[in-house]
């Protein structure tokens, strides 16, 4: 089998709601998911979702090989852009070819990725995670009650700019879930998307502690900081969450050798081979991974295989627009399907007809970090 090209397509998520963080707000509800299909001699696709970044130069590095031979050909697309630098949307793209390459792989032996990967169980714990900086308390118990209608008794919220609203929002959300599992406690975690500096972090974060219960803050302060993380580790009861922003073991490594981190979090966007790289890593430190992403879904299969899977983000109940998921969503936890490879199943019609594209000014969105981010006096909008 050789690989043989390769298409970009688009399609949106429609969220029918304001999403976002203290960084920034997508008012419109729409983000962009762009898809990477590679294609083969024996007529197998695969499926990965990145940005659509320097595509011709890191093909170049798979072209004509065999897709199967996933993780070398990883490391030929690292090659291939090491000059240039392989991080950030670069480092997405080549986590898009990536996760193509393993559903095809998977497919042409008939299995889902899962069980590929030697997973034994197919059901992935989960937690709710809505982005939902931009909603008001009713839609915010509206979104919360929807995902604890599939059983989630565990919440991520979007915060880090007032710490009174951020308390009660949480208060909020613990009462829908609690009421939910029959009064049973509820986990609460906090991202921050790093708003704040490491005095911010501790104070805004010990006082939501005098009432609450939290599980972890994710990304108090600047994704690289590891003395930063470990400091404000060292000041709370939370564990300190982060990793999903950094590309490459060498981003993660001063970090865990800081003690920075208790949560070690990889994104969807950066592939498969990357997270199981990152998931070794995080083992030898007895500490557990967790992916993050809007549609994980190769890391969902992933997550299977390693021995310290935490829990994985569950962000939105539907799919993109064209796009079919064989997974389900129960009992808090995604439930993978049986279908070979990755189970993704694309509607290239509707995706080429979907009218739909965000509105939103890029300038005035989550991705883009605001001027006075961890400048504050106070941790409060200004």
């Amino acid at each position: 089998m050789r690989i043989t090209g390769y298409r970009a397509l688009n399609t949106v998520q429609e969220w029918g709601r304001p999403v976002g963080d203290a960084n920034g707000l997508y008012a419109d509800g729409l983000t962009d998911v762009p898809i990477i299909v590679v294609t083969t001699d024996e007529g197998i696709t695969g499926v990965g979702m990145g940005p659509h970044v320097e595509l011709d130069a890191i093909f170049a590095a798979i072209d004509g090989e065999d897709p199967r031979a996933v993780t070398a050909l990883y490391d030929r697309m690292l090659r291939q852009t090491f000059k240039a630098g392989h991080a950030g949307a670069v480092f997405g793209a080549i986590g898009a070819f990536d996760t193509a390459l393993w559903d095809i792989k998977a497919k042409a032996a008939g299995q889902p990725l899962w069980r590929l990967l030697g997973g034994r169980d197919r059901v992935v714990p989960a937690y709710a995670s809505g982005l939902d900086i931009g909603l008001d308390d009713d839609e915010l118990v509206a979104t919360y009650r929807a995902y604890a209608d599939r059983g989630m008794r565990a919440a991520k919220l979007k915060g880090g700019l007032d710490v009174a609203r951020d308390r009660h929002r949480l208060t909020l959300v613990h009462d829908v879930l609690a009421e939910a599992g029959g009064g049973a406690r509820p986990g609460l975690m906090l991202d921050a998307n790093e708003c704040w500096n490491r005095k911010q972090a501790v104070r805004y974060v010990a006082e939501l502690e005098r009432t609450l219960d939290l599980i972890w803050i994710e990304e108090p302060v600047r994704r690289w900081d590891a003395e930063g993380l470990a400091a404000v580790g060292r000041g709370l009861r939370a564990s300190v969450a982060s990793g999903e922003n950094l590309s490459g073991l060498e981003q993660f490594r001063p970090l865990l050798a800081a003690g920075a981190l208790d949560i070690v979090q990889t994104a969807s966007v950066w592939g498969v081979t990357h997270f199981l790289r990152v998931a070794t890593l995080a083992h030898a430190y007895d500490l557990p991974v967790s992916p993050i992403g809007t549609h994980p879904v190769g890391l969902l299969h992933a997550a299977t295989s390693v021995p310290n899977h935490i829990t994985s983000e569950m962000q939105v109940l539907v799919p993109p627009v064209g796009v079919d998921l064989d997974l389900r969503i129960e009992d808090g936890a995604f439930v993978l399907g049986d279908v070979p490879g990755l189970g993704i199943t694309l509607h290239e019609e509707a995706i080429a007809g979907c009218g739909l594209r965000p509105a939103t000014v890029s300038f005035d969105g989550p991705g883009v970090r605001p001027e006075r981010a961890g400048q504050r006096l106070l941790a409060a909008a200004c």
